[in-house]
């Protein structure tokens, strides 16, 4: 490709279509896969799903595994790999380990990635909001139009809420952009 750019080939998972798109730079994440191999999980009879990631009673705020009294959180369950996730998941057993009602509110819980510009959101996408069949907002400024951002140079990106039309509660919040991952936290 001239000028450096780069031609990718992206297949659907679902129905093996094709489409071609050229870009400047890309990010390839495969993903990261839980570390539960040669643990003695088999011979406790505590089941893990097809990936490998320990199967735990997350309906009843419980995190306890299928044999009685072994708990797991963090990353060798389902859910995002992050450690302020696993955190919130040991509280939350230790809740209930004292007779407390646990609960995570995964929906609180915030994801970046490190690029520039970066990325960061918590909560839920529109899509996941209109797949829930709520009324909602939308709400977008573009970094463009933030003259701090201007001033440095750095006007590239995004923020975008989403909000339940009736009572402004925020299901979700994407930022992309300069220091999103700390921006989030505002």
């Amino acid at each position: 490709m001239p000028d450096g750019k780069i031609e990718l080939t992206i297949e659907k998972v679902s129905t093996k279509e094709e489409s071609k798109m050229i870009a400047d730079v890309v990010l390839v994440s495969t993903g990261r896969k839980p570390y539960t191999e040669n643990l003695g999980l088999e011979k406790l009879g505590i089941k893990t799903d097809k990936m490998g990631r320990v199967e735990v009673n997350v309906k009843d705020h419980t995190w306890e595994t299928n044999v009685p009294g072994i708990y797991a959180i963090g990353d060798i369950i389902a859910g995002p790999m992050l450690a302020h996730k696993a955190e919130e998941e040991a509280i939350a057993v230790v809740e209930h380990l004292s007779g407390k009602e646990g609960h995570v509110n995964y929906d609180a819980i915030p994801s970046i990635i490190y690029t520039h510009p970066e990325v960061a959101w918590v909560g839920k996408t529109e899509e996941e909001v209109k797949e829930a069949g709520l009324e909602y907002n939308v709400g977008t400024f573009p970094f463009a139009a933030n003259s701090r951002a201007r001033t440095n140079d750095d006007s590239e990106g995004m923020v975008k809420f989403i909000s339940c039309k009736n009572t402004d509660k925020i299901f979700g919040a994407h930022i992309v952009g300069p220091q999103a991952g700390e921006l989030l936290g505002e």
